[in-house]
């Protein structure tokens, strides 16, 4: 059998067929860095359930909680004993207005441009839609316009954010203004969620289990 040799520095002679898997290995690795890692991921402590939801309630320990709107102090971090499954959730049911949930890492902005990503488990009712919420280093807010809409069950949705557009948002009433062309995602400070309207029960809600973000991290 004919086998192909090359030499290394000390003089020994390596087949090129395993030089071929060390270049692939070296190779792969270096193009899966274009890729960001995971900046964050919140799953709520499995506490008993509170109206607001609370920092005593977030798992990250890198993490601070934000909540917005004239519903803000009516966002329940909730949970049930049936089913067996059902999770901890943020709960906009009984929101007597427009809300918003953020988290931010104080030593960190996050750099969403790129490859970036917004991944959640939600489950929305009514006409309620969720919706990814940024927070920019330079206090301007967005929302972005493609939402997670009615489901009848738990369910995972991913955003890429390079494919979202996005509307400058008045975050003092939680309500979009008007449409914001390529803003500059390279430094944000908060990431959440809000679906626009107050809670409706349990006929007419927002649902969020766990959220977990793709970006690179930028010292603040």
């Amino acid at each position: 059998m004919n086998m192909n040799f090359s030499h290394n520095r000390t003089g020994r002679f390596i087949p090129v067929s395993v030089l071929t898997i060390i270049f692939m290995s070296i190779l792969a690795d270096c193009t899966a860095q274009y890729r960001p890692y995971l900046f964050f991921r919140e799953d709520w402590k499995e506490i008993p359930a509170a109206i607001p939801v609370t920092q005593d309630h977030v798992a990250s320990k890198d993490l601070i909680l934000g909540l917005y709107g004239p519903g803000a102090d009516s966002i329940k971090k909730s949970n049930h004993d049936a089913p067996v499954d059902d999770p901890y959730y943020i709960w906009s049911g009984l929101c007597v207005g427009n809300w918003a949930v953020t988290l931010k890492n104080p030593k960190s902005y996050v750099d969403l441009t790129g490859y970036a990503k917004i991944v959640w488990r939600s489950k929305q009712s009514g006409l309620r839609c969720l919706y990814p919420l940024l927070k920019l280093a330079d206090g301007t807010w967005l929302v972005g316009t493609q939402g997670d809409c009615v489901s009848r069950d738990w369910r995972v949705t991913e955003f890429n954010v390079m494919d979202l557009n996005w509307y400058t948002l008045n975050i003092k009433s939680v309500a979009e203004m008007k449409p914001v062309r390529d803003p500059d995602l390279s430094r944000v400070d908060e990431i959440g969620f809000t679906d626009l309207m107050p809670g409706g029960a349990s006929d007419a809600c927002s649902r969020l289990d766990w959220i977990e973000v793709y970006g690179k991290a930028v010292p603040r």
